[in-house]
């Protein structure tokens, strides 16, 4: 801003003006300049000599200290002062300028600049210097302990602070980044500001605050605003959350473990949680024994191992509250159970052979459940009952139930009830005799086995052979297994005979014996029409040699033709083949060829 001063010498008439501005702004440790300018308006009166003078004054104190004189020849700094050796003064055709360096806080003041023209005239014109320096960022520190919402007057929440700055920083407090205005009764700051000797100064803000519930998730903030050269800058601070207390108004109580449905023998704990800050202890017990507080730990109930009779209405109350309203909160525990399977009829149960039988099977729960039956691993039926009808030895055996709970995989149990089918013997297999045809002197086993109950016993009548024993005998409770070995020296006849208290039943075997032929070498047939074939050849033509001899000795006259009498042939004796041909019989194959061929001896003519 500046500021036009008009100054006339009332002997000359003579006119000055003088500019100045009225504030220069500076940061405290940088450089100022403060310019002076002037003109002297009788362009016709120019002086030949001017003097300048620079004056500083205080604030508020009307005495004044020259820093500097000087004209247009010579520039001169006075000595003693606050600015010795600090300033400088810079002059040209319009005017002066005074520079300052290294500004400090105290540097806050008024500069004079006076000129003299003597008879052409003189003027004086000011410029207030204003330092800035920005303080530090801002601290907060919110209160260690709980603040109570019972409290009836604004307690202490934080402070704030503003280190170092000039002019004095303000401070302003948030809420959630909303502006707290202070409030009676409800919102308090207090502010202390504090200088130091070097001009800097502090400040220190306390917010009181009567805090709410919903204060347990609010954020405070403090905010610093300060003066620099042209304009106001801010800086907040970190934001804090404080610590609420406040009585327990509302109470859960759930159960932690297990997941899902409870059933006996489980490990169980139920936790109890209130709204309360800090959150309060707790006494557990039951509905229907409100005056015996169970063992707890902490805001945790554990029950283990729980059955039926553990379950109810459970239920936990906050401890130590002031006022006397009822606060609790309380769940229903249910702990199922599944009782051991009862199967009727129970362990054994005898049946005569066509017999129908009914059992069943139950098992008490707290939930549905799911029966089948199993017979050797394999299902037999479903549901509590199982229909056993027109029995046979198949029909005996254990037969289990099984009952679960679809709900509660977990919960399980099993019965079982051991059929016995009492009746007469009844012999595997459906032939009533069994015919075999064997080799004499082969061993033939012979199988007999027989389901009944009481379990049957077996013996053997064996006709035509006196070689044979049982080599196996192996009864059990429903089933007898015996095996006889017998040599075939004959046709045998044989009978098992299978009995108990309930009746008979017999089962033949016959056996024909079929003798067994031995050969020097057997072949096969295919070998033995090869052998038959060769012989033929063999044959033929000895009878063809035979042929041409009788005619060559036709032909020399020695056997006569159509003549009585006898006449004498030496005849030569000739190889004799004998062809022999056995037939073997055994099981698979019953007819096999043998050759054998006997090779006579030769004898010539001259040896007759």
């Amino acid at each position: 801003m500046l500021s036009l001063m008009l100054c006339y010498d009332l002997n000359a008439w003579a006119k000055v003006e003088l500019t100045m501005h009225e504030a220069v702004e500076v940061y405290a440790g940088d450089s100022a300049q403060i310019p002076c300018q002037y003109n002297f308006t009788d362009a016709d009166n120019e002086p030949s000599f001017v003097m300048i003078q620079w004056f500083v004054k205080a604030a508020g104190n009307s005495a004044r200290t020259r820093i500097f004189y000087g004209d247009r020849s010579q520039h001169i700094v006075d000595n003693n002062t606050d600015y010795s050796g600090r300033v400088e003064v810079i002059a040209d055709d319009q005017g002066t300028r005074l520079a300052i360096q290294h500004v400090q806080l105290r540097d806050e003041r008024e500069f004079l600049c006076q000129v003299n023209g003597l008879a052409a005239g003189n003027a004086e014109g000011k410029t207030h210097l204003k330092v800035f320096a920005p303080p530090e960022a801002p601290v907060i520190e919110g209160v260690v302990s709980g603040i109570s919402i019972t409290n009836e007057v604004p307690s202490q929440v934080a402070s704030c602070e503003a280190r170092s700055g000039f002019p004095k920083p303000n401070i302003t407090w948030y809420r959630d980044s909303v502006p707290l205005v202070p409030t009676l009764g409800y919102t308090n700051v207090l502010t202390l500001v504090s200088q130091q000797s070097s001009g800097f100064i502090s400040v220190q803000s306390t917010l009181e605050y009567k805090v709410i519930k919903e204060d347990k998730d609010a954020r405070f903030s403090c905010e610093v605003s300060f003066f620099v050269p042209g304009a106001i800058r801010t800086v907040e601070s970190n934001s804090i959350n404080i610590t609420v207390h406040y009585p327990t108004t509302m109470v859960e109580l759930w159960k932690q473990s297990p997941q899902g449905l409870v059933k006996e023998g489980d490990t169980v704990e139920l936790r109890c949680q209130g709204d309360g800050n800090p959150p309060p202890s707790f006494v557990f017990n039951r509905e229907q024994e409100l005056d015996v507080d169970l063992e707890n730990q902490g805001d945790v109930l554990k029950l283990s191992p729980v059955s039926r009779k553990d379950s109810g209405i459970y239920q936990c109350r906050p401890l130590n509250r002031d006022d006397s309203s009822e606060v609790k909160g309380e769940m229903q525990l249910t702990v199922h159970y599944l009782d051991p399977a009862v199967v009727v009829p129970k362990d054994s149960e005898f049946m005569l052979k066509g017999e129908d039988l009914t059992a069943t099977c139950n098992a008490l729960s707290s939930l549905q459940t799911a029966t089948v039956w199993y017979k050797n691993g394999k299902q037999v039926g479903k549901g509590n009952t199982l229909h056993l009808k027109d029995a046979n030895y198949e029909t005996a055996g254990e037969y289990i139930c099984e009952v679960t709970v679809p709900s509660l995989p977990a919960l399980h149990t099993s019965g079982s009830v051991h059929i016995i089918v009492q009746g007469s013997p009844q012999l595997v297999g459906g032939e009533q005799e069994v015919r075999l045809e064997e080799a004499t002197g082969r061993i033939v086993n012979l199988s007999c086995e027989a389901h009944g109950h009481p379990p049957p016993s077996i013996s053997w009548i064996v006709i035509g052979s006196q070689i044979w024993n049982e080599v196996v005998s192996k009864p059990n409770e429903h089933v007898t297994h015996s095996v006889l070995s017998v040599k075939v020296t004959a046709d045998i006849s044989a009978s098992c005979n299978a009995s108990n208290d309930m009746g008979t039943e017999v089962k033949a075997f016959s056996i024909k014996a079929i003798p067994r032929f031995t050969s020097a070498a057997p072949f096969s047939p295919a070998e033995g029409s090869g052998v038959i074939i060769v012989v033929i050849i063999l044959c033929l033509l000895l009878l063809a040699i035979l042929g041409s001899v009788l005619y060559f000795l036709h032909k020399k006259g020695k056997i006569p033709c159509g003549r009585s009498g006898k006449q004498e042939i030496t005849k030569e004796k000739t190889t004799k083949d004998d062809i022999v041909v056995e037939m073997k019989t055994n099981t698979k194959n019953e007819e096999a060829v043998l050759l054998k061929a006997v090779n006579g001896d030769k004898k010539g003519p001259d040896e007759q």
